[in-house]
């Protein structure tokens, strides 16, 4: 007898039944809750609705005021919207942070103004960086934090948020021991304040000019889709930031300082017409083929091609361009100093202007007209920057390129990139603080049957530091390897009572109700109401409606099914008292499930994961949604093998691009491992299990559902919290698998 999982749809929720979930008893909240929770629901996803309202639970439950809820709850929705759904328990945390070290004064202005500076930071990580300085200010110049809080928006409009550092900190030094002087300070009532936040108010803020840079975008490159976020450059990190592109859109300065007589706006102008450039006409080299020296010379080529084709469509940018590069003394690089950098500057401001520059190095010239040449034969060839940045490192290399002293003077040209979008890293790194590429390529030194379809990086959720972080796995796509179907033949033939039970039971699921289309021109018959009301207005004198016709349709189930499977070493292991191993038993259910979807005729996609640190995530398709269920996927089912750990939330990311590409009403993700989240290179094991969490929350948000089928029997202790209370069910008895998912799926798919 086939087990099956009754699921009952749930109502939508409503104002009543969200108000239980608040915990918190101030009358006052009854007056606006409607209204505040309609416009979370608006705003925000099924999660950030719930860390909305637990947020303005442990905000009502500080005992610090009846008002410090209701800013909470009109203000929050529009803080999530812009600055990401993260921020809801940064924001409690720091109201905590803040009601425990006795500034609880502080939690009001800070939550009342917080939807203002929200609007002028936008990015998440800008209000991580304004928090700090808050709880900065908590533990140094407490008796000033309450007056900074109810200036800060007045503040933000005329200074970055590095100049607010700088004058916070200026505060600070000043005033440490001195806390009435403090308030007098922060709430810019003295001569020195004012004068310290003048100092700081300098250059064109981004956020002024959003707006019009985003319309330059538009109209002059034609970019719809690029999303452009600033960062601020006044907080000390491990890897300075800098201009760059990658597949979340343009990162760029928060402020930009008049460079000379050129205004900040040109700068970011500048700034966006190469980042542009670069996103329309370079094609990512493989950085793997060239080394480090020959990487210097061909992004001086290629910056200069792609400015040259800007500056060929808007003349007006020749000026800013030749304005910002520096323009580097020929022979200036003292000797027992590395000078690479240097001759890369020289030659990209002579390749920049080839007839205004004051060079005369014969090697340099003789390549200016090479590059001339190939401009003029095709400027868009990709392959002038390979071809003549290497020959360009054979002519002038020398010894001391590799010294440690490198010369520095006058070579980063400011309205340019990092040009990490240029590059197309194979290999692994062990430096973790090394960047990828957003594009991915197989590797050419492998085998082709061995060598990856795709090489994704993806981000990965760090619960300790409350963010993403970014491109920190990297995820091998490949089909998986075939054996001989005839292993998954035997497992049909095993079966085959089951079989002829799934059968019968996939013949009750199959649509069988006849729906009636009706108003139309041709259809199978005659809809009488709509012929004789066609009739009448023949009769009368009016038009009458043509579409007379109906026909009767049957319908059908419009849902496509992922399944994915946990691959890790475990399932090599055969269970005490049986003689098959979790993973043959995962075969015979796989098998079975795809004979039942395939007789329903419902899209179906098997694929599995396994990992070996952040870095080497292995995921392999065994079969597509469009392929068909024949030999070739039961020969790589039946090559099935275990190893390695498992880094579940980076496999399910990788799972819902697929499935998040399908157009079918439902979406359906099912999970089947034998364990917890795990890998090596991770010794805590809540780490991964709040990644998994936030990776099915994700897909919730895409409107995939997700469903885990686990045959851990310790799973009741955490499997509930990584998917939900009714999306789980743990298979005790593995024997009993091959029956069970089946009968699992036909219950959440009827």
């Amino acid at each position: 007898m086939i087990s099956s999982l009754s699921l009952v749809a749930q109502a939508p929720l409503s104002p009543i039944d969200y108000r239980a979930q608040l915990n918190c008893s101030v009358a006052q909240v009854d007056d606006i809750f409607e209204v505040c929770i309609q416009a979370a629901l608006r705003q925000l996803s099924a999660a950030g609705v719930a860390a909305y309202l637990d947020g303005a639970s442990a905000v009502c439950n500080l005992g610090r005021g009846q008002e410090l809820v209701l800013l909470f709850l009109e203000g929050m929705p529009d803080v999530a919207r812009i600055a990401g759904e993260a921020i809801i328990p940064r924001t409690v945390e720091l109201t905590r942070t803040l009601s425990r070290s006795g500034s609880a004064k502080a939690i009001n202005p800070f939550l009342s103004t917080l939807p203002a500076v929200t609007h002028r930071l936008e990015e998440g990580r800008m209000l991580d960086c304004y928090f700090s300085l808050i709880t900065r200010m908590t533990e140094q110049a407490p008796a000033g934090l309450v007056p900074m809080l109810r200036q800060v928006d007045f503040i933000l409009g005329e200074v970055c948020l590095g100049g607010l550092k700088s004058w916070i900190e200026t505060g600070i030094e000043a005033y440490r021991n001195h806390p009435p002087r403090q308030a007098d300070y922060f709430s810019l009532q003295t001569q020195d304040s004012r004068a310290a936040l003048m100092r700081e108010r300098h250059g064109t803020l981004f956020v002024d000019h959003e707006r019009r840079l985003e319309q330059y975008l538009r109209a002059f490159w034609g970019l719809e889709e690029i999303t452009l976020h600033p960062y601020s450059t006044a907080f000390s990190e491990l890897r300075r930031s800098v201009p760059h592109l990658d597949h979340e859109g343009f990162h760029l300065p928060d402020v930009y300082d008049d460079w000379g007589a050129l205004r900040g706006i040109d700068r970011y102008r500048a700034l966006l017409a190469h980042l542009s450039a670069h996103r329309r006409f370079t094609e990512p080299f493989i950085a793997d083929n060239f080394n480090r020296f020959q990487h210097l010379f061909i992004e001086a080529f290629e910056d200069s091609r792609i400015d040259r084709i800007a500056m060929a469509r808007y003349p007006g940018l020749r000026r800013i361009f030749k304005t910002l590069h520096p323009l580097p003394v020929e022979g200036s690089c003292p000797p027992g100093h590395s000078c690479i950098r240097h001759k890369a500057a020289v030659l990209s401001r002579a390749l920049l202007d080839p007839h205004d520059h004051p060079y005369r190095d014969p090697i340099l010239l003789d390549f200016i007209q090479r590059f001339e040449a190939r401009l003029a034969q095709d400027p868009f060839d990709t392959t002038i920057a390979t071809d003549l940045g290497v020959a360009y490192l054979v002519a002038v290399h020398e010894t001391d390129f590799r010294s440690p002293k490198v010369w520095f003077k006058d070579t980063e040209v400011s309205y340019r990139d990092d040009n990490r979008y240029m590059w197309i890293f194979v290999e692994d790194t062990d430096d973790e603080d090394d960047f990828h590429s957003d594009h991915s390529v197989s590797n050419p030194q492998q085998d082709d049957e061995e060598a990856p379809l795709f090489i994704r990086h993806l981000r990965e959720w760090s619960q300790d530091e409350h963010r993403y972080r970014p491109d920190w796995v990297t995820v091998h796509e490949t089909i998986a390897p075939a054996t001989d179907a005839a292993l998954i033949d035997g497992v049909l033939e095993k079966h085959a009572v089951l079989v002829k039970q799934l059968k019968r039971v996939v013949d009750l699921l199959k649509p069988q109700q006849q729906v009636r289309v009706r108003y139309q021109e041709e259809g199978d018959e005659l809809d009488l109401d709509i012929a004789l009301r066609a009739l009448i207005d023949h009769r009368s004198g009016a038009t009458p409606d043509p579409r007379i016709h109906q026909s009767r349709v049957t319908a059908g189930r419009d849902i496509a099914v992922m399944l994915l499977l946990d691959l890790s070493q475990s399932i090599n292991q055969i269970p005490p008292g049986l003689d098959s191993s979790i993973r043959a038993l995962s075969q015979e259910a796989v098998a079975l499930l795809a004979v039942a979807v395939d007789a329903l005729g419902d899209p179906l996609a098997i694929a599995g994961f396994a990992s070996n640190t952040r870095h080497e995530v292995h995921y392999l398709h065994f079969k597509g949604f469009s392929e068909p269920w024949g030999e070739e996927v039961k020969g790589r089912l039946a090559a099935m093998e275990g190893g390695l750990s498992t880094r579940m939330g980076a496999a399910l990311r990788t799972a819902g691009l697929y499935l998040g590409r399908r157009q079918n009403q439902k979406k359906l993700l099912l999970l089947l491992t034998d364990g917890e989240p795990h890998d090596v290179d991770v010794p805590d094991p809540e780490y991964l299990r709040h990644d998994t969490k936030r990776a099915v929350e994700e897909l919730a948000n895409q409107g995939i559902d997700t469903y885990c089928i686990t045959l851990d029997p310790r799973a009741d202790e955490y499997v509930a919290d990584l998917f939900g209370k009714s999306r789980f069910t743990v298979i005790d008895r593995v024997e009993h698998l091959p029956e069970r998912l089946p009968g699992l799926f036909m219950a959440l798919t009827r």
